[in-house]
């Protein structure tokens, strides 16, 4: 009784993060299961890993998903992709709500945690608009590219549809999760896959806040709220930006843009700015692509997509409010104004205490996976970008490096999903107001 009471106590960060590692468990334990394989048994190293990559909707993998994976191993990579995009306790929230029609204080209180929501009487209509957006969506998606791989590359109709849905949640959820061996390359130039695809990981990047506002207020702009203003404004500069920084640097490169039509080029070069906004899926050989290229991948994939949603990374939000505070300072302005609004000094705080535990954590893990293996820093801290930003590109290192650090992405991978969550909560816990100030004294800055 005492043990039920501590659990009903738990505080929303610590419910979240107790429930994920339950799901975790039951999903590394079904996959050590021989029904879930086609050959040899997994060993609890790769159960472990390809559970972690599914729940945390990465798509890091150490074994070959379709080779390996059986279908009911690769049915359960899919159920836990949706329930790590929608969210655990959203889901477990979800069907409290369905159940008794009612929910409780505390789980208000949780599920307000896990989806942003502003007011806690807001979550019953936030659920149940995120669980339509996100079914209507994969199924728009997964009608396409059903009708794609039944007509277009004369698959089985049973086979068509397993492989629409799957690839749909995966891209929705921003997992990178594929049914092909090279994951989508041999789609590299066939736009009926890739633009449906990519569709689908812009809406999920996006955020559920924002979809929801621009279902409201598309053509309204002047009626967004900062949030989705920022989350929009973001998200096209970046597409823009890597779009254009991707192709123009592998344009020539024969082991990936190279081979392929102008058309081609420009799809892939697309393709190539959407995946690394933390879903994962490529069209081309990462492996082949220059250093250059990596860089730069590695920038989109530290930003990551929108908050609240199934993206992971730094955020827009948070990059955008750091990219305004030098901005402001720059300007000698004493408040900080982002489109036309002022930002609390809070805020100020809550970004920064993000950026630079983000870049601590990503420092020092590839400074620890460095002395693990035998591998350079580009690679690296490529590898260790995508594993915290829960995208789950490669340069082909991943199954080759020693367990141990191994462990160290699935840590990363871990944190990258509910650090938000963890943060925020850890924070709140911590939060003491003083009833004194200390004498002001500025150090020499620069």
């Amino acid at each position: 009784m005492q043990s039920l009471r501590s659990v009903l106590r738990l505080t929303p960060g610590r419910a979240i993060s107790g429930a994920f590692g339950l799901v975790l468990a039951v999903g590394t334990f079904l996959l050590s299961l021989p029904i879930a394989v086609q050959g040899r048994s997994a060993t609890f190293m790769e159960a472990l890993f390809t559970a972690t990559s599914a729940l945390c909707v990465t798509g890091h993998i150490v074994v070959d998903t379709p080779v390996f994976w059986s279908p009911f191993g690769q049915g359960v990579i899919l159920v836990l992709i949706q329930i790590g995009g929608f969210g655990v306790m959203s889901i477990a929230t979800l069907l409290g709500l369905l159940v008794a029609r009612r929910l409780g204080l505390r789980t208000r209180l949780t599920a307000v945690s896990e989806t942003h929501t502003v007011a806690v009487g807001d979550v019953r209509r936030v659920l149940l608009g995120v669980a339509v957006i996100t079914m209507t969506t994969q199924a728009v998606v997964a009608l396409v590219l059903f009708l794609r791989f039944w007509l277009g590359y004369a698959e089985e109709p049973g086979r068509a549809v397993w492989l629409g849905v799957f690839h749909a949640v995966s891209a929705f959820n921003n997992a990178g999760f594929a049914l092909f061996s090279d994951n989508l390359m041999s789609f590299v130039a066939d736009p009926w896959i890739c633009l449906p695809i990519c569709a689908a990981i812009i809406l999920g990047g996006l955020g559920f806040p924002v979809i929801m506002e621009l279902r409201r207020r598309l053509l309204l702009p002047r009626r967004w709220t900062l949030n989705t203003m920022t989350v929009v404004i973001g998200s096209l500069v970046l597409l823009v930006f890597g779009a254009i920084a991707l192709t123009a640097l592998e344009w020539s490169n024969p082991g990936t843009l190279g081979p392929l039509e102008p058309a081609g080029r420009l799809l892939a070069g697309f393709a190539m700015s959407v995946m690394p906004r933390t879903a994962g899926f490529n069209t081309i050989d990462v492996s082949q692509m220059h250093a250059e290229s990596w860089f730069v991948t590695d920038i989109l994939m530290f930003i990551g997509g929108g908050p609240a949603g199934t993206a992971g990374g730094l955020k827009i939000t948070t990059f955008a409010v750091l990219f305004f505070i030098i901005v402001a300072e720059l300007r000698g302005d004493t408040a900080v104004n982002m489109f036309g609004k002022r930002l609390p000094r809070s805020t100020h705080r809550e970004a920064l205490t993000v950026a630079l535990l983000a870049v601590a954590l990503v420092v020092g893990s590839t400074l620890a996976i460095m002395l693990m293996s035998p591998f350079g820093l580009d690679r690296v801290l490529f590898e260790v970008i995508s594993a915290f930003a829960t995208v789950g590109l490669s340069t082909g290192i991943t199954a080759d490096l020693p367990e141990v650090a191994q462990l160290v992405l699935i840590a990363l991978m871990f944190i990258g999903r509910l650090g938000p969550v963890l943060l925020g909560s850890a924070l709140a816990l911590t939060t003491q107001k003083r009833m004194y100030e200390l004498p002001k004294e500025r150090p020499i800055i620069g």
